[in-house]
C-alpha cells in the first residue's frame, strides 16, 4: 500500500463512496503499522460533486487532457503577444472547446449515477476556464485529485471589440524582426494547436457517439438474449416436470410388470399341481 496508488483509487470512486473506502485504507495503514501513512489517507478530503465530475473527465478520457495543455499553453502565450483581434479568435475557439468537455463530463458523470444541474456544470466549465489560464490549475486538474472547482477568476481577460490586450511595460527600444518573427511563430503554434486540440476533440466525441451506440445496441441485444434464456429456463423446467412424471411412470409401469410376471409363475405353478393331482385320480 502507498500513498498515491490509495489516492488514485479513492478519487476514483464516486463522492458516496468515498467516507467508507478512506475508512478502510486508513484501518489498513494502521494494522500494517504505518502511521504516519494512515495519518496522510485520512487528511484527504472527500470532492465536491463538481471536482468528481472534473476528475471523472480526466480519467475517463486522458487523451483529452494532453491537447487542452497544450491549447492553455499556446493561450496563454497568445495573451503576451496577440492584438484584440487575435484573441477574440482564439477565445470563441476556447470557449467552444470547453462547453463539449463540460456536456461530455456532464454525460459521463450521468453514466456514472449521477445527473448534475446546470450549477454543477458551470463549476465544471469554470474550472476547465482555470485550466487554461493557469498552469497550477491545469497541473492540479491533470492529477485527478481534486476536491472542490477550480476558481474561474484566474482565467484570461475579456477582450472587447476592438480593444486591446494588455501588454507588459514597453521596453525601451522596439521589437526588432526576430522578436516579431517569434512572435508570429508562437501565434501560428497557438493556433495549430487549437485546431490539433478541436479536432481531436471532434474525433473522441464521434467515438463516443460511436461508442454510445454500441453501448445501446448491446443492450438491446442483452435484453433480448435475458428474454429468451427467461422462455428457455421456463421451458427447462417444464421438460424437467415432465421428465419427472414420465419416470414415475416407468416405475410404476416395472412395477407392475414384476407383479405380474410373478402371479403368472404363481399361476403356472398352480395350474402343473392341478393337473398332477388330476393325473393320480385318473
Amino acid at each position: 500500500m502507498d500513498y498515491d496508488s490509495v489516492a488514485d483509487e479513492l478519487y476514483a470512486l464516486r463522492p458516496e463512496e468515498f467516507t467508507a473506502a478512506r475508512a478502510s485504507a486508513v484501518a489498513s495503514a494502521r494494522t500494517a503499522g504505518d502511521r504516519e501513512l494512515a495519518g496522510r489517507i485520512g487528511a484527504l478530503r472527500k470532492p465536491s460533486l463538481a471536482a468528481w465530475v472534473s476528475n471523472l473527465l480526466v480519467r475517463s478520457s486522458p487523451g483529452e487532457v494532453e491537447p487542452l495543455l497544450r491549447l492553455g499553453e499556446g493561450l496563454r502565450q497568445a495573451h503576451q503577444d496577440l492584438d484584440g483581434a487575435q484573441l477574440r479568435e482564439l477565445s470563441r475557439r476556447q470557449h467552444a472547446l470547453i462547453r463539449a468537455l463540460s456536456l461530455q463530463a456532464r454525460q459521463l458523470a450521468k453514466e456514472a449515477g449521477h445527473a448534475i444541474g446546470e450549477g454543477v456544470q458551470r463549476e465544471v466549465e469554470n474550472t476547465l476556464h482555470a485550466v487554461l489560464a493557469d498552469p497550477e490549475a491545469a497541473r492540479a486538474w491533470a492529477g485527478g485529485r481534486l476536491t472542490k472547482p477550480l476558481d474561474a477568476a484566474v482565467g484570461f481577460p475579456v477582450v472587447a471589440e476592438g480593444a486591446r490586450p494588455q501588454r507588459p511595460a514597453p521596453a525601451p527600444s522596439r521589437p526588432d524582426k526576430k522578436t516579431s518573427e517569434q512572435q508570429r511563430r508562437r501565434l501560428d503554434r497557438a493556433r495549430e494547436e487549437a485546431e490539433a486540440a478541436e479536432r481531436e476533440l471532434r474525433e473522441l466525441r464521434d467515438e463516443a457517439a460511436a461508442a454510445g451506440e454500441a453501448a445501446e445496441e448491446a443492450k438491446r441485444q442483452v435484453e433480448a438474449l435475458q428474454r429468451h434464456v427467461e422462455e428457455l429456463t421456463g421451458e427447462l423446467e417444464r421438460v424437467r416436470s415432465e421428465h419427472q412424471q414420465a419416470r414415475f411412470a416407468e416405475r410404476t409401469a416395472r412395477e407392475r410388470a414384476r407383479t405380474a410376471d410373478r402371479r403368472v409363475r404363481e399361476a403356472g405353478r398352480t395350474a402343473a399341481t392341478a393337473a398332477a393331482q388330476l393325473e393320480r385320480l385318473t
